[in-house]
């Protein structure tokens, strides 16, 4: 037996005991991709689940890869994905093919595609989706081996779905506020030059709860910092609701982030020499129609604390005191870089809890932190490796933060 029938094998073994040992049939599904990206060495790979109660798309239920997909979808017949799904026959489109499919040309626009394979997506009892995979690491094309695999694979995930599982149905995002398109962000020191974001392609959606994952030095923080006007990319473009920022002045960031933008900070920044309700008085008289100081706090659940100051509250009032002074701006989007990280357990649930009811309300809240546990709680959570998008996965069920352990 030569290696690469080795190779199939263990690939086959692998994605089986992925499938096998999952308890639920999101981690069946998104552990089986995974599995078959890292072995069969795909660029890209997705997963689109057909909305039958709904618009009876293809939506993208969970992918892989440096794109984001959240807003693509495919009308049966319409591409190779909706002819996968309407003939319910494989397609594997090899470099001419694959790069004159316009569908396919749309969604992964930014990427040079080489190669596609697509896989129906069908349990003994209904057609389900297809599971897409783009382009081999290392940019050469798919060979017929591992194209045999990823049907294997596709076959194999539906295999573990009884005729009582159902993926719950695509989340529905609200209007585009931001569009982040290729970002760069360089940073010189000498002739040294450290490239932390290498081609970000992200939108941000009125009203998600939106979660920036990644170990440390992914890029995360520096892509949240630009979100929110606080650095520029070195190269690539940025807009919010239609207005290009990519080259803004200092004096238009500073604008877009009093005008726009709250901030929760990990440590706080309170003024230490200010009261709470003072604190929140001095962000208020920045803006133009700010909440009122004393219903932020009532919000935070800090009436009782207004008049204490930074020394005088634990670390978890501070932060809800930061949130309330986030809030006080009426801003369209909170952005949140590591809130939790200094607090402990119960601490950290009661301040998720007060962001929670915040999301409620529809504002549109964007959080970097290292915490896995913690996107069980977002509509999105975006993955980061090496200053790319490296997986996005799409919540379709959204925890409370009480439901959160660690």
């Amino acid at each position: 037996m030569d290696s690469s029938t080795l190779g199939y094998f263990k690939t086959i073994g692998e994605v089986q005991g992925v499938i096998a040992n999952a308890t639920t049939l999101d981690e069946a599904l998104q552990g089986g991709l995974k599995a078959i990206v890292d072995n069969a060495g795909a660029e890209c790979a997705v997963i689109w689940y057909a909305d039958k109660a709904g618009d009876g798309r293809l939506h993208p239920y969970y992918w892989i890869g440096p794109v984001d997909l959240t807003s693509r979808s495919h009308a049966s017949g319409e591409g190779a994905v909706g002819r996968v799904f309407q003939q319910q026959r494989a397609e594997r489109l090899f470099e001419f093919d694959a790069l004159k499919d316009v569908e396919t040309a749309i969604d992964f626009a930014g990427m040079d595609v080489t190669s596609v394979i697509c896989v129906p997506f069908s349990s003994k009892f209904e057609d389900l989706g297809v599971i897409q995979f783009v382009n081999k690491v290392g940019g050469g094309a798919f060979t017929e081996e591992g194209a045999d695999v990823m049907e294997i694979m596709a076959m194999m995930a539906a295999i573990a779905i009884d005729e009582n599982d159902r993926l719950a149905e695509p989340w529905q995002p609200g209007e585009v506020v931001m569009e982040l398109r290729d970002i760069t962000r360089e940073f010189r020191s000498g002739d040294v030059v450290t490239k932390v974001l290498k081609g970000v392609n992200l939108d941000v959606y009125e009203g998600e709860f939106l979660v920036l994952l990644g170990e440390s030095g992914c890029g995360k923080s520096t892509l949240l910092n630009i979100i929110g006007g606080m650095d520029q990319a070195t190269s690539g473009s940025f807009t919010y609701l239609g207005r290009d920022l990519s080259h803004a002045t200092q004096q238009e960031l500073t604008d877009f982030r009093r005008d726009n933008i709250g901030f929760i900070f990990q440590s706080y920044n309170l003024m230490p020499n200010l009261t709470a309700l003072q604190n929140l008085k001095l962000i208020a008289e920045l803006v133009d129609d700010p909440m009122d100081a004393d219903r932020a706090l009532e919000v935070v659940g800090l009436t009782d604390r207004k008049r204490n100051y930074p020394s005088q509250m634990s670390g978890g009032q501070q932060q809800r005191v930061s949130i309330a002074r986030a809030l006080v701006k009426n801003p369209k989007i909170i952005l949140a870089d590591e809130p939790t990280a200094a607090l402990d357990y119960a601490t950290s649930i009661e301040v998720l809890q007060v962001m929670e009811e915040i999301i409620k309300t529809g504002t549109t809240m964007v959080m970097v932190t290292h915490n896995e546990e913690i996107t069980r709680m977002a509509d999105r959570v975006v993955r980061m490796r090496g200053g790319r998008m490296h997986e996005v996965t799409v919540n379709r069920h959204p925890a409370h933060a009480t439901d959160l352990v660690w």
